[in-house]
């Protein structure tokens, strides 16, 4: 009876499962349960589906340690998110996209946060000292990203929510965030709005550089004239937006269009339009990016542009998956357009 006992390896209780608890409570090879995780063709769908079932059921995770004593690898994708993504209400959505592509991987997300105070270059240097992910994917990209010229030299795979102007091809997701400045100033002028202001990114960023180029196209182009939205960025606390917004009230009367770049700032400055005693949709209009339909319920006189930020996640997470199976970064570059669309520049 010992003998037997030792020979099936039965689950004990408050030990931490292994796969060798799944192959006992399936009747399967430690092998067969391996390659069933790791879906390999050679294993049929109906047992694929009884083994992670029985993993899900007991709580199984691969040992990160050992796989990557086995294989080298991490099986970690880490999200190098800039905190003012979370300012804009960006953060559940890029996480939600990114989970819904790695969920059915072997990878697990781990997001590491910095601030604007921060070097955004030490994290990315934490990861490469460390060797603690398989890939990396970074926000709030620079025209002349540091991060990026180290990761490529370092060889680690990677991907981008936004663009640079290094000269480097390397796999990115981003919003044409010019298309979608010179649209909205078409929009405004052709319901008679003239003056018009734009709460755009910090210009260090670089699809400042883009939507700052479609607002003054879309001016020149629309006969629209510029009023200064001075020293705040849709970066800022809603409280400054809401301050910056009272003031640009009161010192631009015939202030009549405002462009926004992002939900949270829209809904600082239409409180600032309501407290400065003028109305959204009579006086003065407002066009906005929005992650999600949420502006419709709670400012429906607000105009919407819908930047879909979960699609922005799916995108980045299969372009670094893509990047470690040695697909080239030439392929792995896509842009979201306002009207929806996706696009391939490559």
């Amino acid at each position: 009876m010992k003998g037997i006992l030792q020979a099936g390896h039965g689950p004990t209780a408050g030990e931490r499962p292994t796969l060798k608890t799944i192959a006992y409570m399936t009747g399967l090879g430690v092998t067969t349960v391996s390659r069933a995780l790791k879906d390999a063709p050679d294993i049929s769908h109906d047992t694929k589906e009884r083994v992670r079932l029985v993993a899900t059921q007991i709580g199984y995770h691969p040992n990160r340690a050992g796989v990557r004593l086995r294989t080298g690898k991490t099986n970690v994708i880490s999200l190098i998110l800039n905190i003012d993504e979370e300012l804009m209400g960006l953060t559940s959505h890029i996480v939600y996209g990114i989970s819904e592509i790695l969920a059915t991987t072997n990878y697990h997300l781990i997001v590491t946060p910095y601030s604007r105070e921060k070097d955004p270059i030490e994290p990315v240097r934490y990861i490469l000292d460390t060797g603690s992910a398989d890939g990396v994917i970074l926000s709030s990209t620079e025209p002349n990203d540091a991060r990026v010229k180290l990761l490529v030299e370092r060889n680690l795979p990677f991907a981008t929510h936004g663009r640079t102007n290094m000269g480097i091809a390397h796999p990115y997701h981003d919003f044409d965030n010019e298309t979608y400045a010179y649209e909205a100033v078409k929009r405004l002028t052709e319901i008679g709005r003239r003056r018009l202001a734009i709460l755009e990114p910090l210009p260090k960023y670089t699809f400042h550089q883009h939507m700052h180029s479609g607002f003054l196209r879309g001016l020149q182009d629309f006969g629209a004239r510029a009023i200064p939205f001075s020293h705040v960025s849709l970066h800022d606390p809603l409280n400054r937006i809401h301050e910056a917004a009272l003031k640009l009230m009161a010192e631009n009367p015939d202030l009549d269009g405002i462009i926004c770049g992002s939900s949270a700032g829209a809904v600082a400055i239409s409180s600032a339009i309501e407290a400065s005693g003028r109305h959204l949709g009579r006086d003065i209009d407002m066009i906005s990016k929005q992650p999600a339909d949420l502006l419709r319920y709670m400012q429906p006189e607000i105009m919407t542009v819908s930047e879909d930020i979960r699609l922005a996640g799916r995108e980045l997470a299969k372009a670094v998956l893509a990047r470690i199976d040695g697909v080239p970064a030439e392929r792995l570059q896509s842009i979201s357009l306002p009207d929806g669309r996706l696009v391939y520049p490559t």
